[in-house]
């Protein structure tokens, strides 16, 4: 008989392990270990997009944004804006706050867009070459019914004391008029420049002091149609020489009652 080579089966500890391999293999945990985690990849990806998308968003930003803080610069451009009797160009908004470039252009938009309601009572215009603020369109009536009513030009003595020292030695200013009356005289120039009476006329070269000078309401509502209708003063008519003589001794006057 010749010799064949016949197969010794396996011993039953190797069939057990092939047995635990294969069940092993099959297990779901096997599968899990083998599979990509999808959603980590997921996740990192999101992750990944949104640093992305924030360092886009911070490019885009920094491209825009003043570079510095505006606050102040826009308040002031409201202030000089509200107090401005005409529009304000650019190169002057740039002069009085010292700013320029982005910075100031930011700080005119940013006002543009806080009065930008059509429907508030102050408005951001852009007119003739500069910038203002103008009264609502829905507050029209409103504002026409109070420039309609009338001015109270009732004067009290010491008004018409004040007003009489500027009219004959204007312009003058007002320590000047404290010193001839004897008395402080804020209160009473106000009220005058209040009523339209008397106006600013330039500053005092060797104190700054304000000067004043009456104005048109003056002379509509004493009847004059020029200053030099005003009565003349003790009877004749005041040059500039007796001008300047009657006001060193309404000076001298004022330092003897001190």
């Amino acid at each position: 008989m010749e010799d064949q080579d016949v197969q010794e089966p396996e011993s039953e500890d190797e069939g057990l392990m092939d047995d635990l391999d294969m069940e092993e293999a099959d297990s779901p945990d096997a599968v899990a270990a083998d599979t990509p985690d999808l959603e980590t990849e997921t996740e990192s990806e999101e992750v990944a997009d949104e640093v992305v998308s924030e360092e886009t968003t911070s490019e885009a930003t920094a491209a825009t944004a003043p570079a510095h803080d505006t606050t102040d610069l826009v308040r002031d451009i409201e202030a000089i804006l509200f107090i401005a009797p005409d529009p304000v160009s650019l190169e002057v908004l740039s002069e009085v706050t010292a700013t320029e470039g982005e910075d100031l252009a930011h700080a005119v938009e940013a006002v543009r867009e806080k009065y930008s309601d059509p429907d508030g009572g102050i408005i951001f215009a852009e007119v003739a070459g500069g910038y203002t603020f103008r009264t609502g369109d829905f507050a029209r009536e409103a504002v026409e019914r109070f420039c309609r009513r009338p001015i109270d030009y009732s004067l009290s003595p010491a008004a018409m004391e004040t007003l009489a020292i500027v009219a004959y030695l204007q312009p003058i200013t007002r320590p000047e008029i404290a010193r001839i009356r004897g008395v402080g005289a804020d209160t009473v120039v106000a009220n005058l420049l209040d009523k339209g009476l008397v106006a600013e006329a330039g500053r005092a070269q060797q104190t700054g002091a304000v000067k004043y000078r009456t104005t048109e309401s003056f002379e509509k509502l004493f009847g004059i149609a020029d200053m030099a209708d005003l009565p003349p003063l003790e009877g004749f008519e005041a040059t500039p020489a007796d001008v300047e003589e009657l006001r060193e001794k309404l000076h001298l006057a004022a330092d003897k009652r001190q």
